[in-house]
């Protein structure tokens, strides 16, 4: 099996998950249609005729959706799920991906890259293409995951490197007069990112009755970062023992600084440590041939003679 066989199957293989997520994220006015119709808009409407107007989505891609649920939900672990929904939300639940479709994803990519790796396979039947193939097909069934480890990760360092400045804003709000929840409501609104987006999530639990101490500790559990949830723990603290919360979060802001500033100096002192290896391997050798090269080649030619020249 050639090459091009190869990659066209890839191609083909691809392209099956990227059409089908396409076209179940489209936006139809169907439904809206329907709608109009049985709030009595008038009129004699055929059945065929009303479930034509429906979109592609609805009357094909979305029962064949519902379905490979069912499968996916069936052969993965009750864990596995769990692990999953730990994902998406420390990713900040995306809208692009909900757990159905993230388990769609991996079901689909898994059976192409299982498919493509069987055409590799059955040209080369040898243990280092077995090999491939099995990586291939695990690469594919786990790549939702892995798209989503790096999605959380990224949001959680933005969430770490945003919360000493929120901090800061709240304990100006708190000196000037405002409470703790008006500060944090004011940080939040007036914010933006993944931090102000989470601090107005938990004004929200906060004003349909859930007590202050636990949404604060659900914000912590949301996020996976120990300087927030060291906060957190500051803030609760100081509600059980009657501290003042002004005091609380100005000591947390200037902690916060010192934090981060730590990191950036942790960050910079790395760097020459992760060039050493690049600066090795690509950049020396080619220092080396340009400004030795000459001096090789006359060295050689006053050795050997011309002939001998490299």
């Amino acid at each position: 099996m050639t090459i091009t066989v190869i990659l066209a199957a890839a191609a083909v293989a691809a392209s099956i998950p990227l059409l089908w997520w396409s076209v179940a994220g489209a936006r139809t006015g169907g439904r809206t249609i329907d709608r109009s119709v049985l709030a009595g808009g008038g009129g004699t409407v055929d059945l065929r005729t009303a479930v034509l107007r429906r979109s592609a989505s609805d009357r094909a891609v979305k029962p064949m959706a519902d379905s490979l649920v069912r499968v996916a939900r069936r052969l993965t672990p009750v864990g596995w799920i769990e692990s999953l929904e730990r994902r998406i939300t420390l990713a900040g639940r995306p809208p692009a991906w909900p757990i159905e479709r993230v388990l769609i994803a991996k079901v689909v990519l898994g059976v192409a890259m299982f498919g493509v790796g069987f055409l590799a396979f059955s040209g080369n039947r040898t243990v280092g293409w077995l090999l491939v193939w099995g990586a291939m097909t695990a690469l594919g069934y786990f790549a939702p995951d892995l798209l989503l480890y790096s999605r959380g990760k990224e949001r959680q360092e933005a969430i770490t490197q945003a919360l000493p400045d929120t901090l800061d804003q709240m304990s100006i709000s708190v000196e000037a007069g405002l409470g703790f929840e008006s500060a944090m409501a004011r940080a939040g609104k007036s914010g933006a990112g993944p931090l102000a987006a989470e601090l107005v999530r938990t004004m929200q639990e906060i004003q349909i009755g859930v007590p202050r101490t636990k949404a604060l500790r659900n914000l912590a559990d949301r996020v996976e970062s120990p300087d927030l949830r060291h906060f957190v723990l500051a803030v609760v603290q100081a509600e059980s023992y009657g501290i003042p919360i002004a005091d609380v979060l100005r000591t947390q802001a200037a902690e916060q600084r010192t934090k981060r500033r730590q990191r950036a100096e942790e960050h910079a002192m790395k760097i020459p440590v992760k060039i050493i290896f690049p600066l090795i391997l690509c950049i020396l050798p080619t220092l080396f041939i340009v400004i030795l090269g000459p001096a090789v080649i006359q060295i050689s030619r006053t050795l050997f003679g011309e002939g001998g020249a490299l």
